[in-house]
C-alpha cells in the first residue's frame, strides 16, 4: 500500500504561481513512477504530468506544457508540481498518483494504483 497526501492548493490570481507537494509513504518511493491529475467540476479527470523514478524523465499535458514542472526528492518522499502561469482554466481539484507496476510513464488514469485525496487550486481572473 501506498499512502499520498497532497498539499499547497489555495486561491491564486491568474498570472501567479503555485507549488504543490505530495508526500508518500508506504512504498520504495524511488520505486514510484508519480503522476498529477486534476479535475475541475463537471468535467472528467484529466493527466496534468508524470515523472520517471529518477526525476530525469518528465511528460505533460499539452494544456500545460511549458508553464508547469514536475520534480522530485526521494530522500523526502516527496514530489512536486510547480504551476506558473497560472489561468483560471487550471482551477481543480490537483491528485497525486502513484504506479508501482509500471516501467514507464503514463498518461491513464488506469495504470495509477495509488491516489491522493486530493488538494483545491483555484485561480481568479
Amino acid at each position: 500500500q501506498v499512502q499520498l497526501v497532497e498539499s499547497g492548493g489555495r486561491l491564486v490570481q491568474a498570472g501567479g504561481s503555485l507549488r504543490l507537494s505530495c508526500v508518500a509513504s508506504g512504498r520504495t518511493f524511488s520505486r514510484l513512477i508519480m503522476g498529477w491529475f486534476r479535475q475541475a467540476p463537471g468535467k472528467e479527470r484529466e493527466f496534468v504530468g508524470a515523472i520517471s523514478w529518477s526525476g530525469g524523465s518528465t511528460y505533460f499535458a499539452d494544456s500545460v506544457k511549458g508553464r508547469f514542472t514536475i520534480s522530485r526528492d526521494n530522500a523526502k518522499n516527496t514530489v512536486y508540481l510547480q504551476m506558473n502561469s497560472l489561468k483560471p482554466e487550471d482551477t481543480a481539484v490537483y491528485y497525486c498518483a502513484a504506479d508501482w507496476t509500471s516501467a514507464t510513464m503514463s498518461a491513464s488514469e488506469y495504470e495509477y494504483d495509488y491516489w491522493g485525496q486530493g488538494t483545491q487550486v483555484t485561480v481568479s481572473s
